[in-house]
């Protein structure tokens, strides 16, 4: 174990002997770090917090914190993090609460670019990309592959469906389906993320399914209920994107604040 002889672990963290741990980091007791995961110097990670196989944490990064609800009254919640995700400097990650799921929770291979802060009992998908300054309020989900630009801020309890995309300093109140592309204040959706789609090799049937939704929701003057049982139908003449179309679907269902529109 690459401990450097400034930093502090307390005595009850549990640290696989491949991590590294940088000048003047801080490691608390209740606190489990996996094999190749770096910590960088004056990292502070502390509360119930489990970490996973080869991340990087960089300096100044803060994970586990107490979270900033005023109902919070320091129960031993959690922040969980999978594996091979990059953390910038000046990142903020704060426990759950026991009046939600109890647990902060980031996936795999996400991208979380300086200064971004990841508020309570937030759920981040796998291979998400969060720019500088992303704000995610209080029980936030994103789904995977979702792109949120630089000074975006999203309000507590909204969804994200995976694929979206949400555009540079944004605000984001209502939930954003899947495949979206979004920016503004307030926010309008401007398409369908086809760049995304194609660098992630969906194939032409599929980008054309996405369009078919898009268009479905959006462009026709439908109401949601209408838009939905539309969309439903796309999976018996489109079979290729019959996923995609159920990812839709479950997702307008499961939609809590509105979506945007």
């Amino acid at each position: 174990m690459a401990i450097h002889p400034t930093a502090i672990v307390e005595r009850g963290a549990q640290i696989d002997p491949s991590v590294q741990v940088g000048p003047y980091a801080v490691i608390g007791p209740h606190v489990r770090i996996g094999a190749g995961t770096t910590v960088g110097p004056h990292a502070v990670i502390e509360g119930h917090t489990t970490i996973g196989r080869d991340n990087r944490i960089f300096q100044f990064a803060s994970i586990g914190a107490a979270n900033q609800d005023k109902k919070y009254k320091g129960e031993p919640t959690e922040v969980v993090i999978g594996d091979r995700n990059t953390i910038r400097e000046f990142v903020t990650v704060h426990v759950g609460t026991v009046q939600d799921r109890g647990v902060t929770r980031i996936g795999d291979d996400n991208w979380i670019m300086a200064y971004s802060h990841i508020a309570h009992d937030c759920v981040v998908g796998n291979r998400t990309t969060l720019a500088n300054n992303s704000t995610l309020g209080g029980h936030v989900e994103l789904g995977d592959w979702v792109t949120v630009g630089g000074l975006t801020g999203i309000h507590q309890f909204v969804k994200v469906g995976a694929h979206a995309m949400l555009g540079f300093q944004s605000a984001v109140s209502q939930d954003v389906p899947p495949f979206m592309l979004v920016d503004g204040n307030p926010l309008t959706v401007r398409g369908f993320n086809v760049v995304g789609l194609r660098r992630r090799d969906f194939s032409a049937e599929r980008i054309a399914a996405v369009k078919q939704m898009h268009r479905l929701l959006y462009r026709e003057g439908r109401t949601l209920d209408d838009a939905r049982a539309a969309i439903a139908k796309l999976a018996e003449t489109m079979p290729e994107a019959r996923q995609d179309v159920a990812l839709m679907g479950d997702f307008l269902a499961a939609a809590t604040r509105g979506i945007a529109r």
